[in-house]
């Protein structure tokens, strides 16, 4: 049953395994076993990014396509959650209004993007993404009336969501049982559900051909597959597991504005998760999402406790400083890269080979 709703893509390595069960359980029982609005926050950021990540693995990993529009369809998707319910108000029909339009703005953008631009190679592709995706943030930010411009937009979602609702008369191991709890076990079924979706995709007989084009494009198409196609569709279908991230984000936030869905920093994080989780494998998006988002989170805390350790020690203070944080990121992110150049997951199936 397991190997089936795993699509016969087992992790392969008895510690990625447990890694993976041990991400799981833990994202499923942060509200009781994490507490605090924090902690909360942080998975459900988590849960976001496994699925926009592992949506961008599918280009990047699994075709070989090196798109910089990723984030526009993220945008759309909260975007589309945020003009619905500031327009119709805070109502279910609203939420999968916007839902539904964001689909499909991103499919048809998506692919226009594939029809007119994966003709070209490589850089040329890339580049072509990121000018579409640096206009349409652009656009947003112009677009003042319907977006919120710079300011994004503040909306609220329906009743039984908000955290003023409660389901229980006191907290149950320490978690309030009310809206809030309520939206992230949709956020995080919804991710497990889009995921087991992703290994679905990659392990079927389109997913193969996707394989077959990311390693020798001529040669599938010498052999009867047209690449072109098989990439439009592939981007289609990346833009909208990116469209419905977008939609989880919004509808956990209830804002959005283009620093929050819309800037490159968000893209070159997923690239990051992606390549330090293993290219190709979608448990990497698992992997580097948790390592990439905690590090964004704690690592500034954890610092601080250093520097208090040491602080009667001049140099190793000042090295040890919080406000270094993000030296000492960029610092673990190359040190990963440089012992696992196929990413942690790709390490730990390659030590099960051996």
């Amino acid at each position: 049953m397991l190997d089936r709703l795993l699509s016969h893509d087992r992790p392969r390595n008895s510690w990625l395994a447990i890694v993976l069960v041990a991400i799981v359980l833990a994202l499923a029982l942060t509200p009781f076993i994490f507490p605090g609005t924090k902690a909360l926050n942080v998975a459900a950021k988590i849960v976001v990014f496994i699925v926009l990540a592992a949506s961008f693995d599918l280009l990047l990993g699994y075709t070989g396509i090196v798109s910089f529009a990723h984030t526009m369809f993220f945008g759309i998707g909260a975007y589309g959650i945020a003009i619905a319910s500031t327009r119709f108000g805070p109502t279910w029909g609203a939420l999968a209004l916007g839902a539904l339009a964001a689909l499909v703005l991103s499919a048809l953008l998506s692919f226009l993007i594939g029809l007119f631009s994966l003709r070209v190679k490589a850089i040329f592709f890339a580049m072509i993404t990121l000018a579409v995706a640096s206009a349409f943030a652009t656009l947003a930010s112009q677009l003042s009336d319907f977006t919120g411009g710079e300011d994004g937009l503040t909306f609220k979602v329906p009743v039984a969501l908000q955290p003023g609702t409660e389901y229980a008369a006191g907290p149950v191991l320490g978690a309030s049982i009310d809206g809030r709890l309520l939206s992230y076990y949709i956020l995080f079924v919804t991710a497990l559900v889009l995921v087991l979706a992703l290994l679905r995709i990659v392990n079927s007989p389109f997913g193969r051909v996707l394989q077959a084009i990311r390693e020798n494009d001529f040669r599938a198409e010498a052999i009867g597959y047209r690449t072109v196609v098989y990439r439009t569709i592939a981007s289609v279908v990346s833009a909208l597991f990116a469209t419905l991230a977008g939609v989880l984000l919004a509808l956990w936030l209830r804002y959005n504005g283009p620093d929050t869905t819309l800037s490159f920093e968000i893209m070159l994080d997923v690239l990051l998760i992606v390549v330090i989780g293993g290219m190709g494998t979608i448990y990497g998006a698992v992997v580097g999402s948790v390592l990439l988002v905690l590090a964004q989170n704690y690592l500034q805390d954890l610092m601080k406790l250093g520097a208090t350790a040491v602080q009667d020690v001049p140099v190793l203070s000042q090295i040890v400083s919080p406000d270094r944080w993000l030296l000492w990121l960029g610092i673990l992110f190359v040190l990963s890269v440089y012992y696992f150049p196929s990413g942690v997951v790709g390490r730990l199936r390659a030590m099960r080979r051996r």
